[in-house]
């Protein structure tokens, strides 16, 4: 399902296992390490991929583990490393009592070899009419099923699963690359929800993307995609750092739907209206006074908890097919900042509508490449403005950013919002906040990476 995606990003390389193989998982480990080393010889500035779900996740750990100066990013679905604490430790000890061809028919044997299908199971489970018949329904492809899947190899999986987790679980210490766990809350067979904190707690560069209702085979279910979430999560990259402002891919049209659909409430509560000035100075409803060719600074002023910038953005997406570039806090793309917030996924869409750090360097690159920036001077202490601060402007005293934008020939276009700040009455702000216990350590751990930004942005 992912592969054509996946295909525009990289250069792909899939590890095919025949059913009749019984190579070891040291052998299997041996074989993907040859073909990294490989390619990261024939390209260094490049970083490697291994994409593993499952034990193909304790393989990705295993090569990483062993070759600690390859460039690699992990990408873990489910992976195998909680097996002894998963239901398919009891399973794989049942398994050798079950006769053939019934070892097939076993649910939970049935869910570890086709996932999704399974998922049909707890709509039969009260009723034994329909349970019957939908058995003897099934029994001919289970019956095939156990052709191409004998007994024997089930059993040497489920073996090689069960040193794979043991292999990996003693050398996660020595992982050092750059690690993307994908849990499914659902997952029937593995405590993947669990296990993926486990291993953000343990793995030094790991992040976690949770997916409540997804089962394990996650990479076969519709409405999951595996670009997507590597965009969202800020790992993608093309050479050894991440380059917020090139490696930038441009958005598929669900992500587009998404985007939108995340501030559909907020869209038909509010109904928005955009206006613009023409060149002769006349104000209409509409876009139309907006350049379409940049480099293009947007200057504006933040509403209460920026709630303006969704529809903003991709208003002028959809009315001009401009995509705009916002300048955004850092504590968006820290790592760290995982550790921080209930759902690390919270600044998913920002990143993958293309926002970048606030860094002297990428408003340089931006304006460079001759896109549509979007700059927020107030930053978060207007959006997160107090009690009577409503409308007020919190811009620095000498606007540094024109400097820059002069340096480029950029338009710069004021813009403001009216109407926001007055929906709603605040009941607590900073200030009552910080009254609170043990918020002010919270507060430091939220603004330490931002505090001389704007003095970056006055030396350069």
């Amino acid at each position: 399902r992912h592969h054509e995606r996946l295909a525009k990003m990289f250069d792909m390389w899939c590890l095919h296992i025949p059913v009749q193989d019984r190579t070891t998982f040291q052998g299997l480990v041996e074989h993907v390490e040859r073909t990294v080393k490989s390619e990261s010889s024939r390209a260094p500035d490049r970083p490697v991929y291994l994409v593993g779900e499952s034990v193909g996740a304790c393989i990705a750990l295993a090569v990483a583990a062993r070759n600690r100066d390859v460039d690699l990013v992990l990408v873990l679905v489910n992976p195998g490393t909680s097996f002894h604490r998963s239901q398919l430790q009891s399973l794989s000890a049942l398994l050798d009592l079950v006769p053939d061809p019934f070892h097939s028919s076993t649910p939970q044997l049935l869910n570890f070899l086709t996932g999704n299908f399974m998922k049909m199971s707890p709509r039969f489970g009260g009723a034994g009419q329909a349970l019957s018949e939908v058995a003897s329904g099934l029994l001919p492809s289970l019956m095939y099923l156990a052709d191409i899947l004998p007994k024997e190899s089930i059993v040497w999986k489920m073996k090689m699963l069960r040193t794979a987790s043991s292999f990996v679980n003693s050398r996660l210490h020595a992982v050092k690359a750059q690690t993307l766990v994908v849990a499914s809350g659902n997952d029937e067979l593995l405590p993947s929800r669990d296990e993926a904190e486990r291993l953000r707690g343990t793995l030094k560069k790991c992040r976690v993307r949770h997916f409540r209702d997804n089962g394990h085979k996650i990479l076969l279910e519709d409405g999951f995609d595996l670009v997507t979430t590597i965009k969202g999560a800020g790992d993608y990259r093309r050479s050894r750092q991440t380059d917020y402002v090139l490696d930038f891919l441009p958005l598929s049209d669900d992500e587009l739907e998404k985007a939108i659909d995340r501030d559909r409430l907020l869209t038909f509560a509010t109904d928005p209206v955009m206006l613009s000035t023409l060149p002769d100075g006349k104000i209409v409803r509409g876009l139309a006074g907006l350049p379409r060719a940049g480099p293009v600074l947007l200057v504006g002023y933040h509403m209460l908890m920026g709630f303006e910038l969704g529809p903003l953005v991709t208003g002028v997406l959809r009315s001009t097919g401009i995509h705009i570039r916002g300048l955004a806090h850092p504590f968006m793309f820290n790592e760290s900042s995982d550790q921080l917030i209930p759902d690390s996924s919270n600044y998913d869409l920002h990143r993958i509508m293309g926002a970048v750090p606030v860094t002297a360097v990428n408003f340089y690159k931006l304006l460079s490449e001759k896109q549509f920036v979007l700059l927020y001077p107030g930053g978060a202490r207007e959006a997160l403005h107090r009690k009577g601060e409503e409308y007020r402007l919190f811009w620095p005293e000498q606007s540094e950013f024109v400097r820059m934008a002069s340096r480029f020939g950029a338009t710069i276009i004021p813009f403001g919002v009216v109407g926001e700040d007055d929906i709603c009455d605040m009941l607590l702000d900073y200030n009552d906040l910080m009254k609170l216990p043990f918020y002010d350590i919270l507060d430091k751990k939220l603004n330490e990476e931002g505090l001389k930004l704007r003095y970056i942005l006055i030396l350069f």
